[in-house]
């Protein structure tokens, strides 16, 4: 009896040590988050299989909670924490009013780039490439537009070898990633740099190393990141290369700004330039400018080119729209030729690119946030402090109470409302304007500060492949669906089919 006793003495304490941690947890669970619904699992232990199902399923998970609980919130477990949906026109414009101490734009973004141990800027807390994006980059945009168009006609003469009426193969995922490489840089840095092939590779793997090693970071406690870094991160080689690449333009410069002060004759009007003049103390430094200018590639490269992709694809797909396109891009380069004047007039292809970005995007999430104190909502839920609070993106872009047919791709979907929409505000319904309907760039004061820039670069890009060459899927193929992992969504590297357009 006693052998009996004793040989369940363990179970026994078992039992009791689950039933008291389980006390121990209800008694300290957040009452304000347990009382927002949840997709999956909520208790401590199962809310895990919910985290790991959501990096594989999660639009299907997010479909849910918005079938469910829309026009309301709903949450789903992640490894680090929980996030929060926002469903709502309504609560959306209140996350706007949000000032930065109780809804944070830039939590969310340590969590996901890790920037202190990847990009590792020199002096973390100044973000003066921003403000010159913001400023210079937008209001160049005019000015630079022959260089943009120049490099444009160029890169794609090198990477498009298409000629005569025979069509071609060509992997448009990983052309198109070397060809917008190549254009942004001719803004960037300019030319020849800007062609140089192993140039263009260190600024391409560069972004995918970032997130390999963000994702790597994310793993391990604070304290231990610099030291998981030392061993593993192969990032400062890339730093240094980017250095290498651009000392011998950044010293004959800095030698001009010294001899001849801030204005001289053929100065560059490049965002490297940009930097130069702006940057103060470590920054101005080459380490510091190379490490702004790899910066800048990685958010400027790999989203413009999957935006591009998804674009051409959906156009593809979607034949019947492609005149329509052509017309629209041939009037307006008849009226103000291959410049700004002339992409401000293309309304059928802003329109296009905005109903591409309203069926794809690069994500399912926008307007991330983290709770730093809890953010009461008009309905009287309270989400609490230490979650983040998102917005459904694919949600918002089909629902039916904001589209007509939202699942329908209509390409001049927009062009059309600006015609018949007499009360719209200027720009409503341009591709690069920010509601809560239209969330591609983000919303607010933290929406994409380089929109501007991208969305011409893209439009411009697109006018020059409508107009130069006939595109089509190989025999048999269809359009192909993005790859979604976790909540990115990225275009798949498949062949599409060019040769010179036949008039």
């Amino acid at each position: 009896m006693a052998d009996g006793y004793f040989s369940r003495e363990p179970l026994l304490v078992g039992i009791f040590s689950a039933i008291f941690l389980f006390v121990v947890w209800y008694r300290r669970r957040d009452p304000l988050l347990y009382a927002i619904p949840t997709v999956g699992f909520s208790d401590p232990i199962l809310s895990y299989f919910s985290a790991f199902r959501y990096i594989f399923d999660s639009k299907r998970m997010i479909g849910e909670g918005c079938a469910k609980y829309k026009p309301g919130l709903f949450k789903i477990a992640s490894f680090r924490r929980w996030t929060v949906f926002v469903t709502s026109t309504e609560h959306i414009k209140e996350m706007r009013r949000a000032p930065d101490d109780v809804l944070s734009f830039l939590e969310p973004v340590a969590d996901s780039v890790q920037p202190d141990h990847t990009l590792d800027l020199i002096v973390k807390d100044d973000d003066y490439h921003l403000h010159i994006i913001r400023t210079k980059l937008t209001r160049s945009i005019r000015n630079t537009f022959d260089d943009l168009h120049d490099e444009i006609t160029a890169s794609l003469d090198d990477v498009m070898p298409v000629s005569g009426d025979d069509w071609v193969k060509i992997p448009m995922l990983e052309t198109l990633q070397k060809a917008i490489c190549r254009i942004a840089n001719r803004v960037f840095v300019g030319a020849p740099l800007c062609r140089d092939h192993d140039y263009q590779q260190l600024n391409l793997n560069f972004a995918t190393k970032v997130m390999t090693f963000a994702t790597i970071f994310s793993f391990f406690p604070e304290s231990l990141k610099p030291i998981v870094k030392r061993m593993l991160s192969n990032l400062p080689s890339q730093f240094r290369k980017e250095m290498e690449f651009l000392r011998p333009i950044v010293e004959e410069r800095f030698a001009r700004l010294d001899e001849l002060g801030d204005e001289w004759e053929d100065k560059p009007n490049d965002f490297l330039m940009w930097l130069m003049s702006e940057a103060k103390g470590p920054e101005r430094s080459l380490e510091g400018l190379a490490r702004r200018m790899l910066t800048i590639n990685f958010a400027a490269v790999h989203t413009t080119s999957q935006t591009t992709v998804q674009a051409l694809y959906r156009l593809i797909a979607h034949p019947e729209f492609l005149e329509g396109l052509r017309q629209d891009i041939e009037a307006a380069v008849a009226e103000e030729g291959w410049t700004k004047a002339g992409m401000d007039k293309m309304l059928k292809l802003d329109s296009f690119l905005r109903e591409s970005q309203r069926l794809h995007g690069l994500g399912l999430l926008s307007f991330t946030r983290r709770t730093l104190r809890p953010f009461p909502l008009s309905n009287g839920t309270t989400i609490p402090a230490g979650v983040n609070v998102t917005i459904p993106v694919l949600a918002t872009h089909q629902d039916q109470d904001i589209y007509t047919n939202p699942e329908s791709f209509d390409a001049f979907r927009f062009s059309k409302l600006r015609e018949t929409d007499v009360d719209a505000t200027m720009g409503k319904y341009q591709a690069v304007s920010t509601s809560p309907e239209n969330l591609p760039f983000g919303h607010g004061r933290h929406a994409c500060p380089g929109r501007f820039f991208a969305a011409n670069e893209v439009k411009a890009l697109l006018a020059a492949l409508i107009t130069r060459y006939d595109l089509k899927f190989e025999d048999g193929k269809e359009m192909p669906s993005d790859i979604c992992f976790a909540t990115m969504l990225i275009p798949r590297n498949v062949n599409v089919m060019f040769r010179k357009r036949q008039k």
